[in-house]
């Protein structure tokens, strides 16, 4: 080592005073943290002049662009050379003026930290003023919008209030502006930030956008309530489960305090704990108060759930020092750990009073592929048996059990009934009882005709190949899937046609009206083109037909036509189109107006012809003749609404009671029932593509065997 070295001791660095601009670029990094924090400040600064309509718009997440429009007060002329200053306020005069303070913003370093850091510029108007007056700032001072222009306040075109633009955000700070490259991260924040000031403001309405986006992200109205504005920012499944509890403290000192609080009922269960808090209308963070809160909720909600709580806590200002954090993200007050306990001890008796009923929601939907939680625990010990292995019976199972072979299947998890499965029925032949008593021939060549596929028919007209397509996409997977492996369990009610079938462990209550219709819809864009001819013998007489329906239908008041009028238009306009009707759906319509023959849908399947002067009445108004699509489409649907099985809807009581019922009614009410059991059914299971809409009101799960099994557990 070098002893000439080891005696030079390091000289002391001199102390230089830094630049302003230095200083305040440091400044304003401690305040703008990013754009959301940006968007703070100005969202603040609208609300002390008294917005009631807030409007943002952003791009690149508030980086390239964010601009912030009040309907407010607006800035006096005067005030404009002073405005992007370090601690220009109008907010305070004094100190003491800190102890009273009501108002969002006070040390007036908002607009000269942001101008430090990026390109601002601000148009205001005040309610006095004739015009309004744009300026931009750079460094805290006013520049010239171009060079060799003046830097004065230009007059220009506005509405009262103020819009604030910032362009460019960190231009000259690469290192903050690096870290920041996630756009889309960056707009989330100024959403969050703007639903939180949206539910406590609720009176204001406030608008978010991307620039260049038609629609807004969020939009709130003016003049709403606070549960209304939790219901539009977090969802309905938030809003049915709140509750509202008002805590009040009346001290004759300056230690009153009251606090409004929405929070959510114990049948609630999010995934991470939302809280809102907003001390004196300040929005605050305070790790203490959420973790009194979060206690509150541990013991009556399962492990992994978490509430929403919104806390608008309303202190004397004298109690509050709001100029502890540079952003003024958290404050402190007076006696906090006493507001704290009695917050917490009344949402605690709010909840005990809520608590002693509870309501547990479940998919209406479900097929073997989606795991319940029970299911997801047993295979943690056992695996999930596949549908093979559930057909097993309980002698099966044992012998598995006790063998080498697949691993025991628990009793709530069998699936007693298959479609797999053999059964005595299939054995004997089985024939509609309408066709009972003809000869034996016509029996036997029934299951021939039945194991026929529809085959789709070769089209190249746009029109239908779009219909076509439109159902491919629409088709919902898990409800076709449904379909496909149900198994028919039996009619409930032939008049409101409702039937039971099975899926998995699942029964379901379906509407086979609305299933068969969209099955005839589908099955006659399959067949476009090429249909299978019903004939009528002997053929009716169209005017006839349509003259029944037409007598049968009350006449609006509005219309000038007559009956007679009515059915001399419906026949004209089928007459005029039946080289059409014909070629495209198979339904003939003679010269002289007699109905030679019908579109046969599907095999083995015969329609109720009591509504054939209905269908051919409809077929006037209720297709669209002038565009191809919307006349195939509208076409399909009245020949599938004809197809669907049931009874005319009467307006007679009296027509529809049992006791007048013959027996040729009662031969057809079987035979009815016999072609949903074994035409349309099946035909469902091959064919039908489900829509989602049918998922609506029309295919609802009424029972499942893992949750019976739980109910008969707790008896």
């Amino acid at each position: 080592m070098n002893p000439e070295l080891a005696d030079e001791a390091p000289a002391p660095a001199p102390i230089r005073r830094l630049q302003e601009s230095l200083i305040n670029r440091i400044a304003a990094g401690e305040i703008i943290h990013r754009p959301a924090s940006a968007l703070k400040e100005l969202l603040e600064n609208s609300l002390d002049a008294g917005a009631t309509a807030i409007r943002v718009t952003v791009k690149d997440g508030g980086l390239k662009f964010l601009q912030i429009q009040d309907n407010g007060c607006g800035i006096r002329q005067s005030d404009l050379p002073i405005l992007a200053e370090r601690f220009t306020t109008s907010k305070l005069s004094t100190f003491s003026d800190l102890s009273k303070l009501t108002t969002y913003g006070f040390r007036g370093e908002a607009l000269a930290s942001i101008s430090h850091v990026a390109h601002l510029s601000v148009v205001t108007k005040t309610r006095t003023s004739a015009c309004a007056y744009k300026v931009h700032y750079s460094d805290g001072k006013l520049v010239p919008a171009q060079r060799g222009q003046s830097e004065e306040p230009k007059p220009c075109a506005g509405n009262d209030g103020t819009t604030i633009t910032i362009e460019n955000l960190f231009f000259n700070t690469p290192t903050r502006l690096s870290a920041l490259r996630n756009t889309s991260e960056e707009y989330a924040r100024i959403l969050d930030v703007l639903t939180k000031y949206a539910i406590h403001n609720s009176k204001v309405s406030f608008t978010c956008k991307k620039a260049g986006s038609p629609s807004p992200d969020l939009s709130t109205p003016s003049a709403s309530t606070t549960r209304h504005a939790i219901k539009m920012l977090y969802g309905p499944s938030i809003e049915k489960d709140l509750l509202q509890v008002t805590v009040n403290e009346n001290k004759n000192n300056d230690e009153s305090w009251s606090s409004e609080v929405y929070h959510t009922n114990v049948n609630y269960q999010g995934k991470k704990t939302i809280f809102l808090l907003f001390i004196n209308s300040r929005l605050v963070e305070s790790s203490r108060i959420k973790r009194a809160i979060e206690n509150v909720y541990t013991g009556v909600l399962p492990k992994g759930a978490a509430p929403f709580v919104y806390l608008s806590l309303r202190i004397d200002p004298q109690s509050v020092d709001v100029n502890v954090h540079p952003t003024k993200k958290e404050v402190h007050f007076l006696n906090e750990e006493e507001i704290t306990v009695q917050i917490c001890d009344t949402l605690q008796a709010k909840l005990a009073e809520q608590s002693q009923s509870r309501v547990f929601e479940y998919q209406t939907l479900l097929t073997g592929g989606i795991e319940t939680s029970s299911q997801r625990n047993d295979k943690k010990r056992k695996d999930v048996p596949t549908e093979t292995q559930t057909a097993n019976d309980e002698d099966q199972e044992n012998e598995h059990a006790s063998g080498s072979g697949p691993k025991k299947v628990y009793s709530h998890h069998k699936v007693r009934t298959s479609l797999k499965d053999r059964t005595l029925d299939s054995m004997f032949p089985v024939a509609n009882p309408s066709q009972i008593g003809k000869e034996p021939t016509d029996l036997e060549a029934q299951p021939q005709a039945r194991s026929r596929d529809v085959k789709e028919s070769e089209c190249f007209l746009t029109s239908v190949n779009q219909l076509r397509n439109r159902i491919a996409k629409g088709k919902h997977k898990l409800l076709t899937e449904i379909l496909e492996k149900h198994t028919f369990v039996g009619i409930v009610d032939e008049n409101r046609c409702l039937s039971l079938i099975q899926y998995s462990t699942k029964l379901y209550l379906v509407n086979h009206g609305a299933l068969a219709e969209e099955l005839f819809y589908q099955l006659g864009l399959r067949q476009f083109g090429d249909f299978s001819r019903l004939k009528l013998e002997p053929p009716p007489s169209l005017r006839v037909l349509v003259k029944i329906a037409v007598d049968a239908e009350e006449i609006s008041e509005e219309t000038t036509l007559s009956k007679s009028d009515i059915v001399d238009r419906i026949v004209e306009t089928l007459q005029s189109r039946r080289s059409m009707l014909s070629e495209y759906f198979s339904l003939n319509i003679s010269e002289d107006g007699l109905v030679q023959s019908l579109p046969l849908i599907l095999r083995d399947y015969t329609p109720n012809l009591d509504k054939l002067p209905l269908f051919l009445m409809r077929l006037g108004p209720q297709v669209n003749w002038m565009s191809e699509t919307d006349c195939f489409e509208s076409f399909l649907r009245e020949l599938a609404y004809f197809y669907v099985p049931g009874p005319i809807i009467s307006d007679d009581p009296i027509s529809t009671t049992t006791e007048q019922e013959t027996d040729e009614d009662l031969a057809g009410s079987k035979a009815e029932r016999w072609q949903i059991q074994h035409i349309l059914f099946p035909a469902m299971r091959r064919y039908l593509a489900a829509p989602k809409s049918l998922l609506d009101r029309d295919v609802v799960q009424i029972a499942s065997l893992p949750d019976l099994y739980k109910v008969f557990e707790r008896c």
